[in-house]
Parts: structure tokens; C-alpha cells; sequence
């Protein structure tokens, strides 16, 4: 990678996340940390605004936005084949986000490219299995913005054997496993923390309440706990 394309993609991270750390960027372009701190200061230089928080790391002060990216037919492509898996990993709700997002990289491509996506949207095929099949619920975004924003929901859940009863949770995070999503959350009738199943979340309603409860294991801890390996 040349050093124009470097930069350029140390931009693109820099504003997808809100600080990246020297060793980050060191790792992900496989450079120094010497050379970090210059091709920071090459981004300055070129009046792009980097700024640096001890202990957090780098970021691009607010209020600065790159022109609209471009896309070539490679990429477009790599996203065409995702948005065809999602409909075996995500519910309704993330891919009706994601087609929407698909739609204005398109928005952006030259006709001739454009052409070249729909020919190859009609010559891709996809046989999933029957368990990756019915995802018909629509609530993993809503507990996605939950999470994010650290506020209480009340679901209505489904037990294997049909018993529904009214829960509310803190939802710490998301896993995938077991061929189905599972939101692990901190359960106030319980008072300990739980594994819902996504698919068996009959309705949920995000309170807008702050978390009662502070600093919740992170998601890692919760995955040493999977019953299956999958």
C-alpha cells in the first residue's frame, strides 16, 4: 500500500470510530508507531483536523466530513453477496437498514458499474439451511439502538414450552450462536443476568429509562459461558 492510500484509509478508520489508538493504527497498516505519529501529522498538514486524547487515542475533531465515498465494482460486489447472507443471520429490521445502505453506494456508481451489479444480483444464487430460515421478527435493531444507548426495555418472552411472561431488562449485548440471535440482558425479575432468544421476544418496548445497574461484564465474558460451540 502506497502512502496516498494509507493515509486516505487512516482517514476512513479515524471516522468510523470515535478515538483509535497509535498501536491500532500501527497494526491495521502495518507500520511503526514513528510512522503513525508522521502520517498524522501529514493529515494535519493537509488541513485535516486529527486530534489526540491521552489514554483514549486519536480522532477527527467534530464537525469534519469527508466528501462522498465512492465505491468500485469489487466493493459493491463484496457488499451485494453480504446483504444476500443477511437473510439467513439477521432479522427483517437489519435488512431493511443494510438494502437501504446498499442503495446509496449504488446511488453513486457509474451506469456501466451499476449494470454490472444487477447482472450480477440475477446470477447469484443462495440455498440456506432450514435452521437459518424464518427469521420473520423485526427486533434486532431495536435492540441494537437499545444497547447503544444503555436504556431499559420491557419484552414479552416465549419459553420452549410456550409459557409467555413480561421481563425488564438491561440487554448488555448480542451473540450469535446456535444458528439464532440471543440478546444476554440483566433481568429485574431474576435479578441476575439471562439469555433471551431473539426470535422468541413476542413484543418489546424501549423504556427510555437510563441502566440501574453499573459496569456490566463485557460481551466476551458471557461468550465463555455458550452452552455449544457454534
Amino acid at each position: 500500500m502506497n502512502r496516498i492510500d494509507r493515509l486516505f484509509g487512516m482517514l476512513t478508520l479515524l471516522q468510523s470510530r470515535r478515538y483509535v489508538t497509535g498501536d491500532q493504527l500501527a497494526e491495521k497498516f502495518a507500520i511503526s508507531i514513528r510512522t503513525v505519529y508522521r502520517d498524522v501529522k501529514a493529515l494535519n498538514e493537509q488541513g485535516i483536523p486529527v486530534g489526540f486524547e491521552p489514554n483514549k487515542g486519536y480522532f477527527v475533531v467534530e464537525g469534519y466530513f469527508l466528501r462522498p465515498v465512492s465505491f468500485n465494482l469489487e466493493e459493491a460486489n463484496a457488499l451485494l453477496l453480504m446483504e444476500n447472507l443477511l437473510a439467513g443471520f439477521a432479522d427483517k429490521s437489519i435488512q431493511k437498514h443494510y438494502s437501504n445502505a446498499l442503495n446509496k453506494v449504488k446511488a453513486v456508481m457509474r451506469d456501466s458499474q451499476r449494470e454490472k451489479l444487477e447482472y450480477l444480483v440475477s446470477n447469484t444464487g443462495f440455498q440456506l439451511p432450514r435452521d437459518l430460515k424464518g427469521h420473520d421478527y423485526e427486533h434486532l435493531s431495536a435492540l441494537q439502538e437499545a444497547i447503544v444507548s444503555k436504556t431499559i426495555l420491557e419484552i414479552r418472552y416465549c419459553k420452549g414450552d410456550g409459557e409467555e411472561s413480561g421481563r425488564r431488562i438491561e440487554p448488555v449485548g448480542l451473540i450469535f450462536y446456535a444458528l439464532n440471535w440471543h440478546v444476554i440482558g440483566w433481568c429485574y425479575l431474576r435479578k441476575d443476568y439471562r439469555d433471551f432468544r431473539v426470535s422468541r421476544i413476542v413484543s418489546l418496548r424501549n423504556t427510555g429509562l437510563p441502566f440501574e445497574q453499573a459496569n456490566h461484564p463485557p460481551i466476551t465474558e458471557f461468550m465463555k459461558q455458550l452452552p455449544v460451540d457454534y
